[in-house]
């Protein structure tokens, strides 16, 4: 089943659902469609145009920082699948401080990493290398989640994401 990007009221990213759950909220008027996928869903007494964004007809309020869990495949959407020692697709995470020399598993100590590099660094220091991080690592956007949830960010997504992301850094 295909997912669904829901906005708040204001056209602030919130979750990411499937489609039969978008539909319940359309037809029970707590949303409201805004792209659709150009399918549609049928029933035994309607059809119903098959939603790719809805926005909430009310304004929810989210009362708390949401947590930035970490883990693999969170790492490798931040880091777009790219090794940050070398640019090549990455295969495993790599601890920037080794774990074995205090490094702590951390947003800011975690990277993406192939194999060949993570193997070349071992256990060792960035200073005791010839290698270097091509961007330094931090907690991830908040609209990273939404691309990790959905796997591939449709089309109808990014200007959702892309706006709210611009708001969310200014």
């Amino acid at each position: 089943m295909s997912r669904v990007l829901v906005l708040n009221a204001t056209y602030e990213p919130l979750a990411v659902v499937t489609a039969r759950r978008a539909v319940c909220l359309v037809l029970a008027d707590k949303a409201t469609l805004v792209e659709d996928t150009g399918r549609v869903m049928r029933s035994e007494r309607a059809s119903v145009a098959e939603p790719s964004v809805v926005r909430l007809t009310r304004f929810v309020r989210v009362p708390y920082q949401r947590r930035r869990a970490l883990n693999r495949r969170a790492v490798f959407a931040r880091d777009d699948h790219t090794c940050q020692y070398c640019g090549r697709r990455a295969e495993s995470i790599d601890h920037v401080v080794p774990r074995s020399r205090g490094g702590e598993h951390v947003w800011d100590n975690v990277v993406a990493a192939c194999r060949p590099c993570n193997a070349s660094k071992r256990d060792r220091m960035l200073s005791e290398t010839t290698m270097y991080l091509r961007r330094s690592p931090g907690p991830p956007e908040l609209h990273t989640w939404f691309r990790v949830a959905a796997g591939v960010v449709p089309a109808p997504w990014e200007p959702y994401l892309d706006v709210f992301a611009g708001r969310a850094s200014a």
